[in-house]
């Protein structure tokens, strides 16, 4: 079994395996030549697709942008992420259509043990330390908003048309229709028409 065969099915894996090692260097690099191009360069853009799982054809990444694997994320139509997206997608991360990240949102589709041991100092068969990880995917459904500087954890399924409040640590569940704030991120309310800002107009 492969190392990243061992991601999606639940496994410890080794973070500092060359097989992982490789396929995040393609996305790293990518990022940095994403990140040194003017935002009106017609080349940025169409680097995402050079890594990504699968993005629409509609889509904006203001950057910088620091996405890990970049092949473990499918995202869907019409995207806009602001300034600082991070995507740490050791696990698979899906993203709905018309899904909006504020500044400086992150994505963390990783973790590692919580025993110290575990952690650092497990040995593999050719003798190397480990830096051991395991992985939960990230679920994002269709016209979410999420706000400035929101951290979403391994596990969480964020549903359709909710909003997630500036500054949320999302670590469990956020249901369809509901604006959720805080942390750690509660489910506060259901989005109705009273939220309407059409009167702005």
């Amino acid at each position: 079994m492969t190392e990243e065969e061992k991601i999606f099915q639940g496994k410890l894996f080794d973070a500092r395996a060359q097989e992982l090692r490789d396929i995040k260097h393609k996305a790293h690099i990518l990022c940095q030549k994403f990140n040194a191009l003017d935002e009106y360069d017609e080349n940025r853009l169409p680097i995402i697709k050079e890594f990504i799982g699968k993005i629409g054809e509609k889509y904006y990444f203001q950057g910088p942008i620091q996405i890990n694997y970049g092949c473990h994320t499918y995202i869907g139509e019409n995207f806009f992420a602001n300034f600082n997206t991070t995507i740490l997608d050791d696990g698979r991360i899906y993203i709905g259509d018309n899904v909006m990240f504020g500044p400086n949102v992150s994505l963390m589709a990783s973790s590692h043990p919580l025993i110290p041991e575990e952690r650092t100092a497990m040995k593999y068969q050719d003798g190397h330390v480990s830096t051991s990880e395991y992985a939960d995917e990230i679920h994002i459904g269709n016209n979410v908003w999420i706000a400035c500087n929101v951290v979403i954890c391994g596990g969480v399924h964020i549903g359709n048309n909710a909003v997630i409040g500036a500054g949320s640590v999302v670590t469990k569940d956020i249901p369809d229709n509901y604006i959720g704030y805080g942390n750690p991120c509660k489910p506060i309310r259901l989005i109705t028409e009273k939220d309407s800002k059409l009167d702005l107009l």
